[in-house]
């Protein structure tokens, strides 16, 4: 797993990449238990199973939220220019097939590379329309 962390303000976790070759059996948690977006990396076998369950509300303590977001490519390239606090580019990537990308600070930006290219994208919410969410670089 690559973690990208802030020139400008050091140890500053900003962007993570997470390789479909990375997988290992069990979990892997991939995002710190701090942040508000969460992933984990889970190789299991036939007959895995979990105790049935469902989550608790949770009253929110922390209001400064930013949105983040991931990716996961299901086929195709995905470019991937992740920039710091400060709106400099920090690092350029590129995502295969079962490659996962996590911004949880600075910005980013995607390129397609192929053609037919499948892609899930996860962000936190709740969604307030792009005027509340985003600021174009």
């Amino acid at each position: 797993m690559e973690k990208i962390y802030s020139k400008v303000e050091k140890g500053l976790l900003l962007h993570l990449i997470f390789k479909l070759d990375e997988f290992e059996t069990g979990r892997i948690n991939i995002i710190p238990p701090d942040e508000f977006i969460q992933c984990s990396a889970l190789k299991m076998n036939t007959g895995k199973t979990f105790k049935p369950h469902k989550h608790i509300v949770k009253e929110v303590t922390d209001l400064d939220r930013i949105a983040q977001e991931s990716w996961v490519v299901l086929k195709g390239m995905v470019k991937c220019i992740f920039y710091d606090i400060d709106d400099t580019v920090i690092a350029v990537r590129f995502l295969d097939r079962g490659d996962a990308s996590f911004t949880l600070r600075g910005g980013h930006n995607y390129e397609v590379m192929s053609d037919n290219t499948l892609v899930y994208e996860y962000k936190t919410g709740k969604y307030e329309g792009q005027e509340r969410d985003k600021v174009f670089l």
